[in-house]
C-alpha cells in the first residue's frame, strides 16, 4: 500500500487571517506526524488573498521546527521565480536546522498571475531555462567540486532530494531524464494524468538520487462521519473552483448547502472535470474509491490536499484518512 503525505495550501479561510492559517498548518502537521503521513509539503503562490505560504521556505520552517519526524518540504517552489543559488541557500538551511527531513519539490510554472510575475521582478520567459536551472540546483545541492567557485553556504553536499513537480508531460520527461522523483498535479489538474504517469516510467533513467521511478499522485480527499456532511464540506473547494473561473479569487468561503444555486452549468462542468480526483463521503466512501483510484495508476505514493473551511473539521477529515490508509495497509 503506497504511503500517504498531505499537501497543505495554507488557505486562509473567510474571517481569518495568515497568521490563523500558519498556525492551522502547523497544528495540523503535528497530527499528521503522529497519524503516521509521512511528508507535509507547502506550495508557493503569489498574491492570492486565499493562501498563507507565500514565503515557502520561511513557512517550512515553521512547520518542521514544531514537529520531529515528519517529511516537510516544497509541493512546490516554482523555480522559475528564484535564482538556484537562493533557493538552494534557503533548503540547504533548512536542510542544516532539520537534518534528513527536507524535501525540494520544484515546478516551472510561476504560481501567480503575469503581472505579478513582473512584481517578482522576473522575466516571463525564465521558465524556459526550467531544465537547466534544475541542474544548477543539483550542482549546487551536491558535492562540491574541484576549483568550484560558487557554493551554497548551507547548501552544498546536503543532497536535499529534489522532486519534479506538474500536471502535463513536459515535467514526466524531465524527472525521468534526470532520474528523479515525480509529483503529479492531479488534484487540480488531472487531464493527463495516465499519459504522463506513463511516459514517466518508460523513460526513466536511474540517477545518484533515485534507481526506479517514484510517482506521487495528488489528489482531494475530503472525509467525514458520513456522505452527506463531506459533500457539504466538499462546496467550499467548489466554490473556490468556481470564484477561480470568475477572476474572483478570495478566501475560502464556508459550506453551503445548495451548491447547485451557485453555479452556473459550465461553471459546473469546468470545475467537476478539474476536480475530478476527488473522493467525498465517509470511510468506506473514501476507501473504495481510493482502491480503485490506486489500482488504476499504480500511484507509489498519493499526496492529499483539503480545502476545508473549518479546521476542526479538516482535522477529522485527514484522521478518518489515516485510519483508511491503515485499513487499506493491514488488507494489503
Amino acid at each position: 500500500m503506497p504511503p500517504f503525505s498531505i499537501l497543505d495550501l495554507a488557505h486562509v479561510p473567510e474571517g481569518f487571517t495568515p497568521s490563523d492559517a500558519l498556525r492551522n498548518s502547523l497544528d495540523l502537521a503535528q497530527h499528521a506526524e503522529n497519524w503516521g503521513y509521512t511528508r507535509f509539503w507547502l506550495a508557493e503562490h503569489h498574491n492570492m488573498v486565499g493562501i498563507a505560504s507565500a514565503a515557502t521556505s520561511v513557512a517550512i520552517g515553521h512547520v518542521a521546527g514544531g514537529t520531529k519526524t515528519i517529511r516537510v518540504g516544497a509541493g512546490g517552489i516554482m523555480l522559475p521565480n528564484h535564482s538556484p543559488l537562493v533557493i538552494a541557500e534557503q533548503f540547504g538551511t533548512l536542510d542544516a536546522l532539520y537534518p534528513g527531513r527536507i524535501d525540494l519539490g520544484v515546478g516551472r510554472a510561476p504560481g501567480t498571475d503575469q503581472r505579478t510575475l513582473r512584481a517578482l521582478r522576473r522575466d516571463p520567459a525564465a521558465a524556459d531555462t526550467f531544465p537547466q536551472d534544475v541542474l544548477e540546483l543539483q550542482a549546487l545541492l551536491g558535492p562540491v567540486q574541484p576549483d568550484q567557485a560558487i557554493q551554497a553556504v548551507p547548501g552544498a553536499g546536503s543532497n536535499v532530494p529534489i522532486w519534479i513537480l506538474g500536471s502535463s508531460l513536459f515535467g514526466a520527461q524531465l524527472a525521468a531524464m534526470l532520474g528523479l522523483p515525480y509529483a503529479f498535479a492531479s488534484h487540480f489538474a488531472p487531464g493527463a494524468l495516465v499519459q504522463a504517469l506513463q511516459v514517466y516510467r518508460e523513460r526513466f533513467q536511474p540517477s545518484a538520487q533515485l534507481d526506479r521511478p517514484h510517482a506521487m499522485v495528488g489528489v482531494n480527499v475530503i472525509a467525514a462521519d458520513t456522505d452527506e456532511e463531506a459533500k457539504r464540506l466538499f462546496t467550499s473547494a467548489q466554490q473556490a473552483f468556481t470564484n477561480m473561473f470568475r477572476g474572483a479569487r478570495g478566501k475560502l468561503q464556508p459550506p453551503i448547502d445548495d451548491i447547485e444555486s451557485y453555479w452556473a452549468p459550465h461553471e459546473k462542468a469546468q470545475a467537476t472535470s478539474m476536480l475530478s480526483c476527488s473522493f467525498v463521503g465517509s470511510a468506506n466512501t473514501v476507501r473504495e474509491g481510493l482502491e480503485r483510484f490506486i489500482a488504476e495508476t499504480g500511484a507509489d505514493e498519493l499526496i492529499v490536499a483539503s480545502a476545508i473551511y473549518d479546521h476542526g473539521k479538516r482535522l477529522r477529515s485527514y484522521e478518518i484518512l489515516a485510519d483508511v490508509h491503515q485499513g487499506m495497509s493491514k488488507a494489503a
